[in-house]
Order: structure tokens, then C-alpha cells, then sequence
């Protein structure tokens, strides 16, 4: 007769199914980084990138919160992960500091954003992303407590990042 083997709690925990609104947003944050990656014009390629991590973090906010009964004024994707995602505090800061250079890009301005800017920024978010896969894969009581760790690639921390474009 073979061993019977005892498993801990924590290998019991199951992981909930992502709620369909929050699949939908991940598969729209994945193909707008594919179409920013493809871009040949660097606003625009800027602001599409921009957009998927908005989407990615609508995605966490669909996965871990519930609309509210009544009006209550907008508030800003980015405070509202920080909130609810605290593990992405970073990312939110990083990307809310993006949001002017972004709406400047889509207006048309064509100095708002450099060709480097707009393929760090596609670098960046691909990061964003498999953060946010990891973070969502993990149940929520202990994602809050153990963020993923880092993935060892050249990819930089998003302070890092914002510190780069505050000095370029």
C-alpha cells in the first residue's frame, strides 16, 4: 500500500475563478500592449501602452471589488488600486504620473513623448501585466501579505522608472 501523503492548508487553497469582466479586461490590456508594440508613431504607441495598463488594473478592480449602490464622484483608476491592490502601489503611482504625457500624446502634441519613452513605456507595461497575472493567479488574503517577487529580468522597478523620466 503506498504513503499517504498530508497536505497544509495553504496547498489546499484554491484560487477563485477570475470574474468574466476582469478575464475580458486582461485579454483587452494584452492586445492593446500588442498594438502599441506595433505602432510606428511613438504618441500614439505611448498612449495605447498607457491604456492596456488602465485596462490591467480594471481588471484587478474587477476581480476584487463590487460596483456601489448610489452616485459617488469618479475617483481615479490608479488611487482605487492602491486601495485595493496594495502590492501594485507602486505600478498605480508610476502609471498615474504617465497620465498628462499620455493625454498630451493623444492630443496630437508631437513632442510630448520620445520614441524611448514610448518603448520603455511598452517594456514597462508587459511587466505591469505579469505582475497583475501573478497577483490575480494568488487568493487575495495572501497576495496583499507576499507581493510576487521580483522575475531576475532587466526590467526595472516602476520607481525606478518614474525617477528616469523625472530626469530626462
Amino acid at each position: 500500500m503506498g504513503a499517504v501523503r498530508v497536505l497544509s492548508p495553504r496547498q489546499l487553497e484554491l484560487v477563485p475563478p477570475l470574474p468574466p469582466a476582469a478575464s475580458q479586461l486582461l485579454g483587452q490590456a494584452h492586445r492593446g500592449l500588442a498594438e502599441a508594440a506595433a505602432c510606428p508613431d511613438a504618441g500614439w504607441r505611448y498612449a495605447t501602452a498607457h491604456l492596456a495598463a488602465l485596462r490591467a488594473a480594471a481588471a484587478v478592480l474587477a476581480a476584487r471589488t463590487r460596483p456601489e449602490s448610489g452616485r459617488r464622484r469618479p475617483r481615479s483608476a490608479w488611487v482605487l488600486i492602491g486601495q485595493v491592490a496594495p502590492e501594485l502601489g507602486e505600478w498605480a503611482s508610476f502609471f498615474a504620473a504617465g497620465a498628462a504625457k499620455r493625454a498630451a500624446a493623444e492630443a496630437g502634441l508631437t513632442h510630448a513623448v520620445t520614441e524611448r519613452e514610448a518603448d520603455d513605456l511598452v517594456r514597462d507595461v508587459g511587466a505591469f501585466l505579469a505582475v497583475v497575472e501573478a497577483t490575480m493567479a494568488r487568493p487575495v488574503s495572501d497576495t496583499a501579505a507576499h507581493p510576487a517577487p521580483p522575475t531576475g529580468d532587466a526590467t526595472p522597478a516602476p520607481t525606478a522608472v518614474v525617477t528616469r523620466l523625472r530626469t530626462t
